[in-house]
């Protein structure tokens, strides 16, 4: 039986593509949450130490973060203590079994 993310997502190449992009975003969106509360840094002065507006941390934290530039960014990683690393593209991060799992584990009530 095919689940709902198999009928709207792997089957429709634009879905699939969105899918991927929006949980990039989401995925990045956590690290920076995670990490400003390890350091327990709000959001101005992880604003101020990483010399970008407030505005531009809350568009991170808020998932809205799909015109923050690579140096903007890379700022706010610097000061969390990591860098861009480049490196090759797989086709998926994820296996077509990982994502299903991670589906399931999402929408499970």
């Amino acid at each position: 039986m095919k689940t709902a993310f198999d009928k709207f997502i792997n089957n429709n190449p634009q879905e699939r593509e969105l899918f991927d992009r929006e949980y990039r975003n989401f995925v990045l969106s956590e690290f920076v949450l995670e990490k400003m509360e390890q350091k327990n840094l709000s959001v101005r002065a992880m604003a101020k130490k990483s010399g970008v507006s407030p505005t531009v941390i809350q568009k991170i934290r808020g998932k809205n973060a799909e015109n923050i530039n690579y140096k903007t960014f890379s700022s706010v990683l610097y000061t969390l203590g990591y860098q861009f690393t480049v490196v090759p593209l797989k086709q998926s991060v994820l296996s077509p079994k990982q994502r299903k799992k991670l589906v399931k584990n999402f929408t499970a009530p």
